[in-house]
């Protein structure tokens, strides 16, 4: 993508502004991979100043977390999720293409010693691709005072793979871990986490939660609270659609905050009713959700 078509991190302050002051109480920043981007830290202390703000997390691969934790925790970071869909160094090089799994999990350390202590790991699993890596996965947010989410794939973006082979349900895994250990759910429901996850505890007392997300299998738009700005300013009001508002252009057309925010109302009354994901069948939406950003 060419810079020029970038929002700048000014510029999405400032939209990030104008949804806080209509109620907004959560940002998240992910990406692509958002801990790249230079100075992202004065964006997340930015955000988490304005008023009735709660919360500012970061979705990240970990690539970069042993460089930017310190900075991340100073900069008022309540929460990181990892992605990380495998604990084994040649089936994370196989999955990622580039990336080298110490280096991850390194990151994860450094977020700790930085005092960010509320970190869960996301994990799309596949069949024949790392469903050996449930119960691993498991034993090492056990074992590291993390949580754990596991998302059923969502079909964005023409793959190699086919999505029908590979599928596994949420309830599949929860069942492989609740015969190893026993799971109770959880008495708060998402609306608690304010998002899609599905939250499970060990009946052991480990502190650590187990959460599905499950775009398929239990379809969750009904309680969908969330739109998702791209790194080059559409707002998205759904992942399923490709329906957007261009909010770069009305930034750099001089637009004031208040068309903005006009404009942003009236979109979310158009958000659709529901996603059409369906693993059978070709992504309607050929947009991957790492070039969507956001």
């Amino acid at each position: 993508l060419a810079r020029k078509n970038l929002l700048t991190l000014e510029e999405i302050a400032r939209i990030g502004k104008i949804f806080a002051e209509n109620g907004t109480q959560k940002f998240r920043l992910t990406g692509g991979e958002p801990l790249i981007r230079k100075n992202i830290q004065w964006l997340v202390q930015e955000l988490g100043q304005y008023d009735g703000v709660k919360q500012i997390a970061i979705t990240t691969n970990g690539s970069q977390l042993r460089r930017v934790a310190p900075a991340l925790k100073r900069a008022g970071t309540t929460r990181l999720n990892v992605s990380l869909d495998t604990l084994d160094a040649e089936n994370f090089a196989r999955i990622t293409r580039t990336g080298r799994l110490h280096t991850v999990l390194d990151g994860i350390a450094a977020a700790q010693a930085a005092g960010l202590d509320n970190i869960r790991l996301n994990a799309v699993i596949m069949r024949g691709k790392n469903d050996q890596q449930i119960l691993p996965l498991v034993d090492y947010a056990r074992n590291h005072g993390l949580h754990l989410a596991f998302i059923e794939e969502m079909p964005l973006g023409d793959i190699s793979h086919n999505r029908e082979q590979t599928f596994i349900a949420s309830h599949e895994i929860r069942d492989i871990i609740h015969a190893r250990y026993p799971l109770s759910k959880a008495l708060f429901g998402s609306q608690e986490e304010n998002g899609p996850a599905d939250y499970w505890l060990f009946q052991d007392g480990n502190p650590s939660r187990i959460g599905f997300i499950s775009p398929h299998s239990c379809n969750f738009c009904a309680d969908c609270n969330r739109v998702r700005l791209t790194v080059e300013g559409r707002l998205l009001l759904c992942l399923g659609h490709e329906d957007s508002i261009d909010l770069r252009a009305m930034l750099r057309g001089g637009k004031s905050d208040k068309e903005i925010r006009d404009a942003i109302a009236n979109g979310l009354q158009h958000k659709p009713e529901k996603h059409t994901f369906s693993v059978s069948e070709k992504p309607i939406v050929f947009r991957h959700m790492s070039h969507t950003g956001g």
